[in-house]
Parts: C-alpha cells; structure tokens; sequence
C-alpha cells in the first residue's frame, strides 16, 4: 500500500470521480464582494418554544434563522477537492490548530463534519496508539472518501461514524469533539450540540474554528463566517462553559468550551 502524506487536488478529483462523480468549487467561497445579509437583532429564543424562525432567504442560506443568524447551506461531497487544497496549510495552519487542542495519546475525540479527514488524520497520530478519532458525516460519499484516504495514509485508528442533522451518533463518550469550518452550517444546531454534550466526558472539550466574521477582509462569504461573540450566545443553553478563544490562526479562531460539572 502507497502511503502518501499530502494528497493533491488532482487526486482528490480523481477519487471524486471515482466515488461520488464530477466536483465543484463549494459555495462558501467567496467569488465576488459580498454583503452580509441584513437580519434580526441576535435574541435568545422563548423558553418552551422553537429555537428557530423562519425569515428572508438569502443566497447561500437556507431561510432559517438560530440566535439572529441564518443558517447556511451545507457543502456536499461535491466540493471535497476543496478540503485538501494545497493552499489550506497555509491559509488555516493546521500545525497551529494542532498545538492548540494539546491531544495526548489514548484520548478520544470526535471530529465532526470530517469532510476528507483533513483534520482526522492529525489528531489520530496525536492520540495513537491507544486513542481514537471518530470522523463524523451525515454524507456517506464522505465517509467513503474518508476510509480511501485514511487507507493510502496507512491510518488505522479513524472510525468512520454515519451521524444525522441532529445526533453525531457517537458510540462512545470522547474527550474533545471539534467542529472545523462546518458548525455555520448544522441545520439543527440546538440538537446537534446538545446530543454532543451528552457524548461529551465530564470535563470533555468542544472546540468550534470558524472563518472570522468580524474581520472584513477574511475572503469567506458572510454566511460561512462567524463572530466569536454569536458562537458564544449560541451556546447559553447547552451545559458548556466558555474556556477561552485562540487567535493564532491567519483566518479564523478557535473557541474551546468545556463540558460544565454536574450540579
């Protein structure tokens, strides 16, 4: 088996085409000077009522609203060479991203929306031997992209987990669940965050890296962008303490919760 460390967009393309058919560039990137859509003041939805509300329907949304925002549509396989673009070491700093989470051997973690496993493959050499990561899809043509890559790296310790819009699924607790460039777009995220605190140890940590919707100039259409400041009103409701944000990275940041003790 060949193992290889930095699969090109060529390849990509090739096991694309192979697996799920012709690709295209995703949506969230940015082609022309975009507006941020105008929306309703961010509000914490009534107590006992749905979390979200239906509103004005922009271009790349889905005309549902959480908190204010309106979520955005999901990237589908298609756009999978996009994942492992050679300009994304550059552009995201996966090695700073890496020394933020501080992974130790043996720990669990769940990378949710793993996409390619662009992220997966890192953390399982992080957590090797003992430890495991859990790549999460809702896509099986991802998954199928996921286990040909994990297999030409010669990665054994990446599971392959099937999730939903509102359960990642989990099979077991994990010590570190992350969302990278993927919470903006989670169709149900009052769900699917609650289902993951449950999967989360006591103490466990959820990390969301997103492109910087405060900074202007960060080229990611506004709905794919989100301030640091409405991850944490999102998260009020979920059993989750803010721990801190890490601003290293060239393009977004990185938020770290932690799962809240038990009262």
């Amino acid at each position: 088996m060949q193992v290889f460390v930095h699969p090109n967009r060529a390849v990509l393309r090739a096991l694309c085409a192979l697996i799920v058919g012709a690709a295209v560039i995703p949506s969230c990137l940015i082609a022309a000077p975009a507006v941020a859509p105008i929306v309703a003041a961010p509000a914490a939805p009534a107590q006992n009522s749905s979390p979200y509300t239906k509103g004005q329907k922009t271009r790349d949304g889905i005309g549902v609203y959480y908190f204010g925002r309106e979520i955005a549509h999901y990237m589908t396989h298609h756009g999978a060479p996009w994942l492992e673009r050679g300009e994304r070491e550059i552009e995201e700093r996966p090695d700073l991203v890496m020394q933020a989470l501080a992974l130790k051997p043996g720990d669990i973690v769940a990378d949710l929306g793993c996409g390619t496993g662009y992220f997966s493959w890192r953390m399982a050499q992080a957590v090797a031997p003992a430890g495991i990561v859990y790549g999460v899809e809702i896509q099986t043509e991802m998954l199928a992209l996921l286990d040909v890559l994990m297999q030409q790296r010669g990665v054994t310790n990446v599971v392959g987990v099937l999730g939903t819009a509102e359960d990642p699924k989990l099979p077991q607790p994990v010590d570190l669940a992350i969302l990278v460039d993927v919470y903006h777009e989670c169709s149900r995220p009052a769900e699917y965050i609650a289902a993951v605190c449950r999967s989360l140890k006591p103490g466990g940590r959820l990390v969301f890296v997103e492109y910087r919707g405060e900074d202007p100039e960060v080229p990611i259409k506004p709905l794919h962008k989100m301030t640091q400041a409405q991850v944490k009103l999102e998260m009020t409701g979920q059993p989750l303490d803010f721990v801190q944000t890490v601003h290293s990275l060239p393009r977004q940041h990185l938020i770290i919760f932690k799962k809240r003790a038990a009262p």
